[in-house]
């Protein structure tokens, strides 16, 4: 782990405030209406956050020299390819609420805003509690390593899809709101009024929302999904975080890293969507680059202890992400994935 310091230089907090918040404007701007999101779309919208993050590397480069710059893209490259399985969880959730594809960017949107708070409460959190001593780097390697085995273990379960009614975050909303069993819209709350609106349309007839009296608000399945997709986000991130500030020890470093990542995420889960075939061994990359940080963390948590002088640079960690992530690319687009016609015809 780096121990470069750089703090909260003003310049350099405005820079990365006014990139961030103006590319979420122009993103918000371009994507208001509730309509699907194509892949040409959504791949140049990749591109433009990919560029956004990489203006701000180069600005950590001129202002604070090539190691920092270094560090910032790692700690940026490894996010993204953590966030991979995370969105491929998140095709799950939207398959089993079968929310349809105009409406699946606003609940990614509202997922991101969430994503960007809780990533930096616990990167504030995690760089706290690394103050206390190498043996908390130690907490995080096996944190990080037990993630990649169970990531290991769970690799043949592709075709198990999850009953999320029981869900943690399902169970929580339906504790606090009645549910309005089906879509209205892009609504992820209803008011009583818009509910016996709905309720005398012929089609509602047999609806039932099982109120005792009436509520002030009533959840929506968009409502349901969100919360699962945001509880999933926050388990995520108890792996994610970690990971990254393995990187760095540098607090800024490790948020923005981390928040322009997620910021594309929202787009870049419609290229995945798309692409899915072909993006098969990518898990297989992300467990690997799992194991790589445990690694990090462990070997630089024991030199602290018994200064065996064993360490993974920045540079080092740069091409590791890149090429791991280089391999698992090329490797899913040379083999991908059987569709089911095939495996029929070899059945």
């Amino acid at each position: 782990m780096e121990d470069t310091h750089i703090g909260f230089p003003t310049e350099t907090v405005i820079v990365f405030v006014v990139l961030a918040v103006g590319a979420i404007l122009i993103d918000l701007f371009m994507h208001r209406k509730d309509q699907a999101i194509s892949l040409k779309s959504a791949a140049l919208w990749t591109v433009f956050w990919i560029v956004v993050a990489m203006a701000f590397a180069g600005f950590l480069y001129i202002h604070h020299g090539a190691e920092v710059a270094s560090l910032f893209i790692t700690g940026y490259a490894l996010e993204k390819v953590l966030s991979v399985d995370n969105l491929f969880v998140m095709m799950a959730i939207f398959s089993w609420f079968a929310v349809p594809d105009n409406y699946r960017h606003r609940v990614l949107y509202w997922g991101v805003i969430g994503a960007i708070v809780f990533r930096g409460i616990f990167v504030a959190i995690g760089a706290s509690l690394l103050t206390l001593g190498p043996w908390v780097e130690i907490v995080f390697a096996l944190i990080v390593g037990w993630t990649a085995v169970m990531m290991l273990k769970g690799g043949g379960d592709d075709d198990e899809i999850e009953d999320y009614s029981q869900h943690i975050a399902y169970r929580g909303v339906k504790r606090f709101f009645p549910i309005w069993p089906k879509l209205r819209g892009n609504a992820f709350l209803l008011s009583q009024k818009e509910v016996d609106v709905e309720l005398a349309k012929p089609e509602n007839k047999d609806v039932t929302v099982g109120r005792v009296s009436k509520a002030a608000r009533y959840a929506t399945p968009l409502m349901l999904c969100l919360a699962v997709v945001e509880l999933s986000d926050v388990m995520f991130a108890f792996d994610s975080v970690p990971a990254v500030i393995a990187v760095s020890r540098e607090p800024l470093i490790v948020y923005s890293a981390m928040m322009f990542a997620i910021l594309g995420l929202r787009t870049m889960y419609f290229v995945l969507e798309a692409l899915k075939q072909y993006l098969v061994h990518l898990e297989k990359a992300v467990i690997v680059l799992l194991f790589f940080i445990a690694v990090k963390l462990g070997l630089n948590a024991t030199d602290h202890i018994w200064h065996h002088g064993y360490n993974i640079s920045a540079n080092a960690s740069l091409l590791v992400v890149l090429g791991v992530l280089a391999v698992g690319t090329v490797l899913s687009v040379m083999f991908p994935a059987k569709n089911d016609t095939e495996q029929g015809k070899q059945g």
